[in-house]
């Protein structure tokens, strides 16, 4: 079972929903690199949910570190940290059954019965909180470099927020919204909907836009690592994540060569570009302009309406009506999680550059 991310600084995911917690193991970190038990509080607490909008799953996410600090510094061996579960209800899962949408009967088939199904198992949305402590890491190291990261829910049940634009500033913006959208009048549009599709025992999904800003120019490779194929890698480890799209992405196939390209120019001594349909990115290396990208966020599968599925244990059709406590969306929660596989695929392609103790040394550019 493969659950690993990174060649220079890599994350290793474990844990279930029901299990006695999550966590993760982070190799590669630079000795002396501060590890704020803040920070990743604040992060978490991003993520936990906090309204209606949200699961009634209360989980409050205590943590801790088992190896890899000392006196608040990464000690350059593996960290180890741990998020143990306090509110799960096993007795809501059954095996057999699938639910639509969901990985139970794709376990089935890979792991032969003995995957552990409560809640999803290793597959559930819960094994996210772990990936969101990294970030709480790793963003904080990357701000000290410059490079800032932010999410923010661009479309969602038929309401669309504005795109980045002060793309710095916008990131700055986010980290103190509840709410993650850049027009806040977008907040309550977005909520209201998402109520609604509670009400009606629905879900609703969406889209979020990511945008890393103050990256160098230089990073990634030109064929099978690129930049975007290390992103959109780490990305996909989100469940809920099924499309992702750079710059103008899709809409930019309907624009002609002249108006799609980014017309160059020297500012204050560096080369930047007058626009940003490419997304920071030029035959998969980093051109220096902020990085952006939007992903596809699938409505929640877990709803209470009754539908039609097979039980694969007995090999018949069969009808469920789903138990448990689920996010009507969870496009609000996913934003800190994607902030944070970004963080870990950027300090990736960053230590392959330029060491592992750029975090500390800094790029030496």
């Amino acid at each position: 079972m493969k659950n690993t991310f990174g060649q220079s600084v890599s994350v290793t995911v474990f844990g279930e929903s029901h299990g006695r917690g999550v966590g993760a193991v982070i190799d590669g970190l630079a000795p002396g690199m501060e590890v704020s038990g803040e920070e990743i509080a604040r992060q978490l607490s991003r993520r936990r949910p906090s309204s209606p909008l949200d699961t009634a799953r209360q989980e409050k996410d205590p943590f801790e570190i088992l190896s890899g600090v000392f006196h608040g510094r990464a000690t350059g061996t593996p960290l180890c940290i741990f998020i143990p579960n306090g509110d799960a209800r096993s007795g809501d899962y059954t095996y057999g059954p699938a639910r639509p949408s969901h990985a139970d009967y794709a376990a089935h088939c890979k792991y032969h019965g003995f995957e552990d199904y409560r809640g999803g198992g290793h597959f559930s949305g819960r094994v996210t909180a772990a990936l969101t402590a990294v970030g709480g890491i790793l963003l904080p190291a990357l701000e000290k470099l410059g490079v800032e990261i932010g999410t923010h829910i661009l479309e969602c049940g038929g309401v669309r927020d504005r795109e980045f634009e002060d793309v710095a500033g916008d990131v700055r913006a986010l980290r103190n919204r509840a709410f993650p959208v850049l027009e806040e009048d977008c907040a309550g549009q977005m909520s209201r909907r998402i109520l609604e599709a509670r009400e009606e025992q629905d879900s609703v999904g969406g889209v979020t836009q990511t945008a890393i800003a103050g990256l160098m120019p230089g990073l990634g490779e030109p064929w099978f690592d690129s930049l975007e194929s290390i992103l959109a890698h780490a990305v996909f480890s989100v469940g809920g994540v099924k499309g992702i799209e750079f710059g103008a992405g899709f809409a930019g196939t309907k624009l002609p060569g002249s108006r799609f390209n980014d017309p160059m120019r020297m500012a204050d001594g560096r080369v930047v570009t007058e626009s940003n349909h490419n997304g920071g990115i030029n035959g998969g290396i980093s051109n220096g302009m902020p990085v952006v990208f939007q992903c596809a966020v699938k409505p929640t599968p877990s709803i209470s309406r009754p539908q039609r599925t097979v039980d694969f244990l007995r090999g018949e059709d069969t009808e469920l009506t789903i138990r448990g406590r689920h996010d009507p969306a969870i496009i609000r929660r996913v934003c800190p999680v994607l902030d944070s596989v970004t963080a870990i695929a950027v300090a990736d392609v960053l230590a392959q550059r330029y060491g592992t103790d750029v975090f500390t040394r800094g790029t030496g550019t």
